[in-house]
């Protein structure tokens, strides 16, 4: 009996998600200087693993982009737009918990 509760329980814990979020962040990009930058950096984004969907904004000079946290991190794609020429910082951060 104790044997089939502990097995219940295991598999109920590995049959439950991940406690994973999609994550969505906005960067603020001030080097942006032309028309072409945003290029660049949603190639850069689009690279780092987990990201789902990059939207870059010129005139706002700002990223957005939505990614699985267990997969990457803002520190990730800060480096990613900083390793091609566009240091950025973290200007918002929205959880969606499913």
């Amino acid at each position: 009996m104790k044997m089939r509760f502990a097995m219940t329980l295991l598999f109920a814990l590995l049959s439950m998600p991940s406690w994973a979020a999609m994550q969505t962040v906005t960067l603020s990009v001030p080097g942006m200087t032309c028309s072409a930058c945003p290029i660049t950096i949603k190639l850069a984004l689009n690279k780092v693993d987990g990201v789902s969907q990059v939207d870059v904004s010129y005139p706002d000079r700002e990223a957005m982009i939505t990614f699985d946290d267990t997969r990457t991190s803002v520190e990730a794609l800060t480096q990613a737009t900083g390793d091609v020429g566009y240091p950025s910082t973290l200007k918002s951060l929205e959880t969606d918990s499913k």
